[in-house]
């Protein structure tokens, strides 16, 4: 771990960085918009408007960093989000901030690729899976930290978006100055969805719900709290309840995972899951009840993605897998186009108390799905018999970009690459071997 952190800390300290300013900004979006008097269907639009982005951008950064190089990609892009996190409190009417945000998604999006392909290319077959564990928990780190800051300034000020603009810009220093070389970029492999859909349809369809429920995390969870009368500091903790459950619990339910049929977990943290929404809908008026429904909530979905992109990989040849990452991506990112706006919809028929609802009823169909597959599909434990061994979890967040997901899928492909060589190697006779 030590040599990880030797040959990759300026990459870490500047995603870290990156990572404070975007959850800031996230968390502020409903925060601030409340305070303009933004309606909860705008607020939903803003928040597609940040996925539409990022969505847009997963796709076309790779071709800029192709044709001028990382730096200049880099450079460009971070300076449109300092520009546009400062323009949200100077224009403050809700079509401004839909476009600001698809900006600020787009960019993200590219800093991500950006970042991250330094980072797989700082990282070797040995190191990758201890890379990838780290960069995760910095991710945590960064979105926890971000909610910390939101209470050092009133909202109705400048403060608040300054500062993110700020540590968006300081995330340059330790990237572009990294004695680590500008990697060769190239273009995220691809695999059809439809081929994609026919290796795992539970992955697939568990992915494009994820999606939503995602969002809903990262952008209708500030509003929701608003809208129930929490404060700064309140809606600060409620926030960072759900991103310290996703840290705690990555590794317990990796563990759980390598050891059983995927299956059985994945339905066992979605009902989890829809459980911890239905505690925080009973008790909504119960500050401490609000936090243990995020931290269960956040510790149930967010490893959930992992889980899914797991079991996905058992089903994949190992030179399949980095193909996937793309498509894994996409159907994703769908998802969190989408979810936003039906929360906004039901948030504004149904009342605050939607937010939860429609959680819960992502969460109880990914649970029955994942029931019903099980019904069409021969483990793999029972097919194979006891010996079989499954490809190793890797802690992976809905936060990622396609990039990193690239990462954990070459850690994935080396890793059963690796097994594949042992078990011939055990197979071959000791004459053949000398």
């Amino acid at each position: 771990m030590l040599s990880v952190i030797g040959n990759a800390w300026a990459l870490l300290l500047g995603m870290m960085f990156l990572m404070v300013g975007n959850g800031m900004q996230g968390t502020m979006m409903g925060v601030r918009g409340a305070l303009e008097g933004f309606s909860t269907l705008d607020l939903s639009l803003i928040t597609s408007g940040y996925f539409l982005g990022f969505l847009g951008g997963s796709r076309l950064a790779p071709d800029f960093i192709g044709r001028v190089g990382h730096v200049r990609v880099f450079a460009a892009l971070g300076s449109l989000v300092s520009a546009a996190v400062i323009l949200y409190p100077a224009i403050t009417y809700p079509w401004a901030w839909i476009l600001l945000r698809v900006l600020v998604g787009f960019c993200f999006s590219g800093l991500y690729v950006t970042a991250e392909s330094w980072l797989n290319n700082a990282a070797t077959n040995e190191t990758r899976g201890q890379t990838l564990s780290l960069y995760m928990i910095v991710q945590m780190v960064g979105i926890v930290t971000a909610q910390g800051l939101l209470n050092v300034a009133d909202p109705a000020g400048w403060l608040l978006f300054v500062i993110p603009s700020v540590l968006v810009s300081i995330s340059f220093a330790p990237i572009l100055l990294s004695v680590a070389p500008t990697p060769a970029f190239e273009t995220t492999k691809s695999m059809r969805l439809r081929d994609l859909y026919k290796q795992s349809p539970l992955g697939f369809v568990g992915m494009f719900l994820l999606g939503s429920i995602f969002a809903a995390q990262f952008g209708m969870s500030a509003v929701y709290a608003t809208q129930i009368g929490l404060s700064v500091a309140e809606i600060s903790i409620f926030i960072s309840s759900i991103f310290v459950g996703a840290m705690l619990l990555q590794y317990p339910i990796g563990y759980l995972s390598d050891r059983q049929d995927r299956r059985i977990l994945i339905v066992a943290v979605s009902f989890i899951g829809a459980g911890a929404a239905v505690l925080g809908w009973v008790f909504s008026d119960s500050f401490i009840m609000l936090c243990v429904a995020a931290f269960v909530l956040g510790g149930m979905s967010n490893p959930l993605y992992a889980l899914l992109i797991a079991y996905t990989n058992d089903y994949l040849d190992p030179d399949d897998m980095a193909a996937a990452s793309g498509g894994f991506i996409f159907i994703n990112g769908l998802g969190a186009v989408g979810g936003p706006l039906l929360i906004g919809w039901i948030m504004t028929n149904f009342g605050a108390n939607g937010f939860w609802l429609v959680v819960i009823i992502l969460m109880t169909i990914l649970g029955l799905y994942g029931l019903w597959r099980m019904t069409r599909r021969v483990s793999l434990y029972a097919d194979e018999g006891e010996e079989y061994e499954p490809v190793p979890y890797a802690p992976v967040s809905n936060a990622t970009m396609s990039m990193v997901v690239e990462v954990a899928q070459e850690f994935y492909s080396d890793t059963e690459n690796e097994a594949e060589d042992q078990s011939n190697s055990a197979e071959t006779p000791a004459e053949t071997r000398d």
